[in-house]
């Protein structure tokens, strides 16, 4: 099929070239404007079962945005970021 585009492609090498470039070109812009927005509703990309008993813990508010109490704390890191920076150490050979 390739074969057949390049020779049915006219101005020699540099045409050839330039019309393959462009029917690339177009058949991307097909796709993208045209195949893909068709062909979206068809895909289960969001396709999920949540339902409102899932079990999460206060998921059952009545629609309504839960505010949390307090101000948010820093997260504490398991080690010191100060001190913890030893050389590396060297084998005895």
């Amino acid at each position: 099929m390739y074969a057949w585009i390049w020779r049915k492609l006219p101005f020699g090498l540099v045409g050839k070239l330039v019309g393959s470039m462009l029917l690339t070109a177009a058949t991307v812009a097909l796709l993208w404007f045209v195949v893909f927005p068709w062909a979206e509703p068809l895909l289960p990309f969001y396709d999920s079962q949540i339902t409102d008993d899932s079990g999460v813990p206060g998921g059952d508010n009545g629609g309504q945005l839960t505010v949390p109490s307090g101000s948010p704390t820093q997260e504490e890191i398991p080690y010191d970021t100060e001190t913890n920076n030893a050389p590396p150490s060297t084998p005895n050979r």
